[in-house]
């Protein structure tokens, strides 16, 4: 192990949530490994950073790409601490309706949401319990979607229940290597997947509403306090959301 800090992994990091938690983490003095599916976006990441940063283009749906960039994060490092598993797709755009949605598109959100964080959380389990000192931590990115569907939303829906029931068994099986596992579930943070908002999301009652959104900031605020607790302590989930956004009492 070479020059070794408290060691993540965060995936999605070229954008978005993964970007803002990636800086957050490189700002407290962790060493970061940025996975993601494009270089370039990657690499803007990295041009924002302070601190220790690793690019490793990765799609998380492969299993050699996942190795690969466990492989690599060894080499570098010698261990990891943490994996934010934040990868995913919304899915098939258009309010597609359920009725309608193709198999194919089902599958593919599965197998970026579901299979490809079962992936990484796998290589990532596997690496804490053989490093010395042993242990580490996965925190899930659940999505308030992980509790209650938006309108049209059947594949992302259900690929966000099942990350709770895989973050609810990491955290079980994990107890005996010392490994944390915990779920942060999101609404509404400014990015780019949530800037269709500014121009009316589905609502359940069939209308079309402007809906309020939260500086991602904030997530990533959350997220480092979850992974800056020490391994005997542990959030097993929370909800971090716009304050006013239609959540809580809508239905």
């Amino acid at each position: 192990m070479t020059d070794h800090s408290r060691v993540a992994v965060v995936t999605g990091a070229g954008s978005g949530i993964g970007r803002g938690v990636a800086l957050a983490l490189a700002g407290a003095g962790w060493s970061v490994a940025l996975a993601g599916r494009r270089a370039a976006a990657l690499a803007e990441t990295a041009a924002l950073a302070d601190g220790k940063v690793l690019c490793v283009p990765t799609d998380v749906t492969s299993p050699a790409d996942v190795n690969m960039l466990f492989t690599e994060v060894r080499t570098r490092w010698g261990r990891v601490d943490l994996l934010f598993n934040n990868a995913g797709v919304f899915g098939p755009g258009g309010g597609v309706r359920f009725e309608d949605i193709a198999l194919e598109d089902w599958r593919a959100v599965v197998d970026v949401n579901l299979t490809g964080a079962f992936l990484c959380a796998q290589a990532a389990f596997r690496m804490m319990r053989d490093q010395s000192p042993r242990g580490g931590r996965i925190i899930n990115n659940g999505s308030l979607s992980a509790q209650v569907p938006r309108p049209h939303s059947a594949p992302y829906t259900a690929t966000k229940h099942a990350i709770t029931g895989l973050t609810k068994a990491l955290s079980l099986d994990g107890r005996e290597y010392g490994i944390a596992c915990g779920q942060i579930d999101i609404g509404n943070a400014a990015t780019e997947m949530t800037r269709p908002m500014g121009q009316g999301a589905p609502q359940a009652n069939g209308e079309l509403a402007v809906e309020p959104v939260m500086d991602a900031v904030d997530v990533a605020r959350t997220v480092l306090l979850m992974a800056e607790l020490p391994l005997e302590a542990n959030v097993q989930s929370v909800t971090v959301m716009a304050t006013k956004m239609p959540f809580i009492g809508r239905g």
